[in-house]
């Protein structure tokens, strides 16, 4: 039995509760211009299947030579996603991949045992403002997959299965849902999917997976007669059945979940690790900064700077 708070046989469910689970307000913290909103971690909620961190990015507008600027900096036991649908990105890490990231993509990294990559939005070429938004998320991995060796994929948008009708557009980004499965190689059963519907249209969420979740990105949609307008996240108990309608100016969703892991994950800074002990261990190898021998080096391309450790 994989672990789920939900599933603690002290908890009502059936017609006994609601059938949504918790209601999540994400933070909002200002970058200087750039606002950010993170709907996990949540004090209600550390996970919404492997879902680990999801944060909302803009929507906001750069200036030429102006934007997202993160030097490089490690990560361990997950893998990251950013999903964007204005504006572009660019990615390098220590495995010597150098990719831009585009509306409708996907950049699927891998930390494993330890990976250190920069974000930056440093095109040359851009001459004019630059609109930017995006989500980004981490994916805690399997216990037994969070020492495996750090890992890169990309896939074009147009290699996403995507289907459409009846007033909605749904890409499928990550794992299996609604008959497709995305060719993006995940270590556990989840799904990820951007849905835009029209005004008045319904979807149905997936009703194979253990934990769902669905964040409101742009319009409203009502649930069951309640409703719920952009930077809202509603998590559903397992097994009811779900449908979300848009309201009178539509509505884009991202919808999430999947199995649930074997337990709750330790996470300080960009790690995340089953046990402290992996947590201790990563930030004295990023202290001790031995970018040529140790577990960590810079990125290809991108070494002359880096994120200290934290104090704290």
């Amino acid at each position: 039995m994989s672990w789920n708070p939900v599933l603690d046989p002290d908890v009502p469910i059936g017609d006994a509760v609601d059938g949504i689970e918790t209601v999540i307000v994400p933070r909002a913290r200002d970058l200087g211009g750039f606002e950010v909103r993170r709907a996990l971690p949540a004090p209600r909620r550390q996970m919404v299947g492997p879902f680990i961190f999801f944060d909302q990015m803009g929507p906001a507008e750069f200036l030429p030579t102006k934007g997202m600027d993160v030097r490089p900096h490690p990560h361990i036991g997950l893998a990251t996603i950013s999903y964007l649908y204005r504006g572009r990105m660019h990615h390098r890490d220590s495995l010597g991949t150098d990719s831009w990231i585009e509306p409708g993509a996907v950049n699927w990294m891998v930390a494993g045992h330890g990976i250190t990559h920069s974000e930056r939005t440093d095109d040359d070429t851009q001459i004019d403002p630059m609109p930017f938004f995006g989500i980004q998320t981490w994916v805690a991995l399997p216990e037994e997959n969070e020492d495996d060796p750090a890992y890169f994929e990309h896939q074009p948008k147009e290699a996403l299965p995507f289907f459409e009708g009846e007033g909605k557009e749904v890409r499928l980004i990550l794992g299996n849902a609604y008959g497709e499965r995305a060719p993006v190689k995940v270590a556990s059963e989840m799904f990820y999917a951007d849905a835009v519907l029209q005004p008045g249209a319904s979807i149905p969420l997936p009703d194979d997976h253990e934990d769902r979740g669905v964040y409101v990105v742009e319009g409203e949609v009502s649930v069951a007669g309640d409703r719920f307008e952009a930077g809202r996240m509603m998590v559903f108990r397992p097994g009811d059945s779900i449908s979300l309608k848009a309201g009178d100016q539509g509505a884009r969703l991202m919808l999430l979940g999947g199995a649930t892991l074997n337990g709750s994950r330790h996470i300080w800074w960009n790690f995340v690790a089953s046990s402290k002990d992996k947590i201790d261990a990563a930030k004295e190898a990023w202290r001790a900064g031995d970018w040529a021998h140790g577990r960590f080096s810079l990125p290809v391309g991108d070494d002359t700077e880096f994120i200290p450790l934290p104090e704290r």
